[in-house]
């Protein structure tokens, strides 16, 4: 009886050390893995800063129109809407002749408030490449920066932008800056609008008339051609008439007195 605990004390120890030495000499069980993250995509470029300043002072020359939007403080607006604005700015900048060819009417009567309106004018709160003028030519008035009521219409013709304000009538005559989100276009004449200077517009000077075609017909004969080839004779003149009326008054006067001295003899 007492071998036989001994026995079964033995075989459970051997049995348990058996156990413990297998599961030291087993591997650990691998870990679940966690799915790795997705990769933040890289945020885009912020957009370079653009210098409405620096580029109409290397262009142009656009030294009035500058000065007018620095003294109306209307270049911080601009500056706003082409840098911090997702729809960008197109501007429409006469150069400094427009402005000195601008006689009637004439800025200077203008009130701080209608200078600054009329400087907003020149803009429009999006920006616009030259294809884009095709679809708005179709879509009536524009409004600029100044509000809805200084609006601009364009006209698409064979790929040249014009502009009427009403008072103005021009063209974009070239591209100083055409870059998402800033376009700069050059035009001929100061946009002037109406709600400024009234609806009572003046009439368009008309055009000068062409001038007359004067150069001679190629087949009309010159005076020159004509009195060579005339057939008719040149009349005689009046010294030579009364020559001849003369001669025959003396030949009848000498007639007479040879026949009165033949009669006497």
């Amino acid at each position: 009886m007492e071998f036989s605990r001994v026995s079964m004390i033995s075989c459970f120890a051997l049995l348990l050390c058996s156990s413990l030495a297998y599961g030291a000499s087993s591997p650990p069980a691998p870990m679940a893995m966690s799915p790795s993250p997705t990769p933040t995509p890289a945020p885009a470029p912020a957009p370079e800063y653009v210098n409405l300043t620096y580029l109409l002072s290397v262009a142009g020359p656009f030294h009035t129109f500058l000065n007018y939007l620095e003294s109306t403080k209307v270049l911080d607006t601009f500056q706003n809407q082409a840098n911090n604005t997702d729809q960008g700015i197109t501007i429409f900048v006469p150069k400094d002749s427009a402005f000195k060819a601008l006689k009637k009417p004439s800025l200077s009567n203008l009130t701080n408030d209608q200078l600054k309106s009329l400087i907003l004018f020149h803009a429009m709160p999006k920006f616009y490449s030259l294809a884009d003028f095709n679809k708005l030519s179709t879509k009536g008035p524009v409004s600029t920066l100044a509000g809805s009521q200084y609006s601009l219409n364009f006209t698409d013709n064979s790929g040249t932008v014009h502009l009427d304000s009403g008072w103005s009538k021009t063209k974009v005559s070239s591209a100083v800056h055409a870059t998402d989100p800033v376009a700069i276009y050059q035009v001929d004449k100061v946009l002037l609008p109406e709600a400024i200077f009234g609806t009572d517009i003046p009439p368009m000077p008309p055009a000068p008339a062409p001038a007359p075609d004067i150069s001679p017909a190629a087949d009309a004969p010159s005076a020159e051609t004509k009195g060579k080839g005339s057939s008719s004779k040149p009349e005689p003149s009046t010294s030579s008439s009364h020559r001849i009326m003369n001669f025959g008054t003396w030949n009848q006067l000498l007639l007479a007195l040879f026949g009165g001295w033949v009669m006497f003899f």
